[in-house]
């Protein structure tokens, strides 16, 4: 088991931790199953021998598969990778989220603030408001399901 640590936002860190770490001081390891389990096996590098040791927030256990790299040679992220890393994983949280907030809203008559709480307790999030949260589901809603706010102009015919 080859880890590495990478630097990402304070709330993504909470999330990924929450969701697949066993415990806030074990690594995150992840199923392979998903799409970041494989994004992470192909930024993989080989360990420059300038870089110093990994630091960061959130520590990760590097895939390792039967064929293809061997992550004792190649078991370097560098500050892009970790950056496109970051990105995945507000993917990841904002969409798990606003699935909850849609399906707990409109299939089970929770409310949007009480989904968002029960969704930070779920994976220990407290590195950002969930008015924040909130707010970024209503920003999403409007951005996709834009309704057209002109009014429709209707023209009589002269016969």
């Amino acid at each position: 088991m080859i880890t590495t640590k990478i630097q990402v936002h304070q709330h993504l860190a909470e999330y990924i931790i929450g969701k697949y770490g066993a415990r806030m001081n074990n690594p995150v390891s992840l199923p392979d199953n998903i799409n970041l389990y494989h994004f992470i096996w192909d930024l993989m590098a080989k360990r420059p021998e300038t870089n110093p040791i990994d630091s960061g927030n959130v520590e990760i256990i590097l895939p390792d598969r039967r064929e293809g790299k061997n992550p004792r040679i190649y078991n370097y992220l560098s500050l892009r990778a970790g950056r496109l890393i970051q990105a995945k994983i507000e993917t990841m949280m904002w969409t798990e989220l606003h699935e909850d907030l849609d399906h707990n809203k409109h299939r089970l008559g929770v409310e949007y603030i009480d989904t968002v709480h029960i969704f930070c307790q779920k994976y220990n999030i407290t590195g950002i408001s969930e008015d924040a949260m909130l707010k970024n589901y209503y920003r999403w809603r409007n951005t996709t399901r834009r309704r057209n706010k002109e009014k429709r102009s209707y023209y009589r015919q002269n016969n």
